[in-house]
């Protein structure tokens, strides 16, 4: 025995790198919010938050739409959240130090120092305790690709609740507009709590080269935030305009990721407290002092791409290293696809739920358009013309200012539009329910499959029943809002009086009342036939 022992020494070395090989033990979660079959085009979960508010003292428009931003989200992102009611605070997730509003530096009734902090946070990830995917944010019925996203810094549970999967409200893509007013002093602190390192590079924003700690100010790949570091930009821009904000470390794969938000800088007006956040962008429920000046309302309008391949790698390795290493040297770039196409986080049938524009008649309504796709864009309204107002963030001179039904954009461009719904045959052609989409066809698909990827509806308001959704789709609502039809199990045209003629082919369904009927022939004939034969056998036998 005591000979053996050097002998099984020598065969079992410690390596002087071993693999991790370590496997969490398997857990099936409950998962109350799992949906299967035909879903309800609208969950309808909080419809007090579509009617117009006062929260502490502060005015929140309506928004008829199926998912409207939670209200108390929207007063924090007013008034910040140093400035509103403990109660108000712990309706949302916000942390106490997300938004600081403060120092009326030029004496107009509105603060001009804001301090902002965000985080990154991980969607449709997957989980250390098991075979599932953990802050789940579908784009469209069945689908969840991993996603990176900046998020205000957030208290409480990533999920809703204890029972769930799903991400709560405040997590979500894309990554919120931000909205500061020119002249303030804005400090925007990255607060890296995820597992990768990350910048902040303000796009086009007015704003040093350094900070005030003559440290980086522009967010670039040498100068990463490692996870569990925090750093601070700062501007005090002296231009008005749509901008952008993304991360510049491995720049493509993390702007495809997700890591691309708007940022709006507003011309100075008195008393003009901005929404700060614009949660998952969309419509701007309490716009500023220029824009109520002008328009109507507002929408901002984020347009995104998805490689599902590059989007995966989060879902199939919870080991940085590992993450890292098939995001960056085993992905190439240049041979990904754009799978999912997105206006504001979803891919249709998703977009009719809170991505419509509400219209009525005769209102100028402002549009802030963002390409953060990896491809150009195309995108049209029917039934209207638009006219650009705004490139990158610069005012367009009068000659300049285009009227037309199809805005091209390159990928990092921003437009701002005003549409002008007067029924004149030129800026509109009438109340209805309008689509508008991308004109570069992929666009509209998802993951090849038509009708999906960006499409929604410019709504007039007439047209929308109660809980946000347009009249005259039931029939489309039923084909689409099932995962079936994404996994492609079903026919475009299955359902239906074409159903037999477009649906799938091979066999008919069998005719039951003939087969009867047939059966019921034979089965007489049959009879009949054994009469006879009885009655001839009985007539011989006599």
């Amino acid at each position: 025995m005591i000979g053996a022992q050097p002998a099984l020494a020598w065969l079992t070395p410690p390596a002087m790198h071993e693999p991790a090989g370590i496997e969490p033990p398997a857990t099936l979660p409950y998962r109350l919010d799992e949906t299967g079959g035909i879903e309800k085009p609208c969950s309808n979960e909080q419809p007090e938050w579509r009617d117009a508010q006062k929260i502490d003292g502060l005015e929140i428009a309506a928004s008829p739409l199926c998912e409207p931003d939670n209200p108390y989200d929207i007063a924090v992102s007013v008034k910040g959240a140093n400035n509103v009611s403990m109660h108000t605070l712990m309706q949302t997730h916000f942390a106490q130090d997300a938004l600081i509003k403060a120092d009326d530096l030029d004496g107009d009734g509105d603060p001009d120092v804001i301090r902002i902090k965000l985080e990154v946070t991980e969607l449709n990830g997957q989980s250390p305790d098991g075979e599932f995917l953990i802050n789940t944010f579908p784009i469209a019925p069945g689908i969840e690709p991993g996603l990176w996203v900046y998020s205000p810094k957030m208290v409480g549970m990533g999920v809703k609740h204890f029972n769930s999967l799903v991400a709560n409200p405040i997590l979500r893509a894309p990554s919120p507009v931000i909205r500061v007013e020119q002249g303030d002093k804005v400090y925007i602190t990255l607060e890296n709590t995820h597992y990768l390192p990350h910048t902040i590079h303000l796009h086009g924003v007015d704003h040093p080269w350094l900070n005030s700690e003559g440290k980086d100010n522009d967010g670039v790949e040498e100068h990463p935030v490692f996870p569990g570091q925090n750093h601070t930009y700062e501007i005090q821009t002296r231009h008005a305009g749509t901008m952008i904000y993304h991360c510049h470390v491995q720049t493509a794969q993390h702007m495809m990721m997700g890591l691309t938000g708007m940022i709006i800088v507003e011309e100075n007006r008195p008393n003009n407290w901005l929404q700060t956040f614009n949660i998952g962008a969309g419509h701007v429920r309490h716009p500023s002092v220029a824009i109520k000046e002008k328009f109507n309302r507002e929408y901002d309008l984020v347009y995104q791409s998805i490689d599902k391949r590059l989007a995966s790698i989060v879902q199939g390795a919870n080991d940085p290293r590992l993450i890292a290493q098939r995001m960056n040297r085993e992905y190439n770039m240049t041979e990904s696809f754009e799978n999912y196409f997105l206006l504001n986080g979803r891919s249709f049938p998703y977009t009719l739920r809170d991505g419509i524009i509400v219209a009525e008649e005769n209102e100028h309504i402002k549009l802030n358009l963002v390409n953060a796709q990896r491809s150009a864009a195309a995108i049209h309204f029917h039934g209207h013309k638009a006219t650009i107002m705004a490139y990158d963030g610069v005012k367009a001179p009068e000659g300049s200012q285009i009227t037309r039904d199809v805005f091209d954009i390159a990928p990092a461009q921003r437009l701002d539009l005003d549409l002008y719904t007067k029924n004149d045959g030129l800026h509109s052609y009438g109340p209805g329910l309008w689509m508008f989409h991308d004109h570069v066809v992929t666009g509209t698909t998802t993951d090849g499959l038509e009708p999906g990827g960006n499409m929604s509806i410019l709504a007039y308001r007439h047209l929308l029943d109660a809980q946000g959704m347009p009249h005259m789709h039931d029939e489309m609502f039923d084909q689409v809002f099932t995962k079936n039809y994404y996994e492609k199990k079903l026919p475009v045209w299955g359902s239906g009086k074409y159903g037999d003629a477009l649906g799938e082919a091979g066999m008919l369904a069998p005719d039951y009342v003939r087969i009867a009927g047939f059966g019921l022939a034979v089965g007489l004939l049959l009879g009949l036939i054994i009469f006879i034969v009885v009655a001839l056998n009985r007539k011989l036998s006599q």
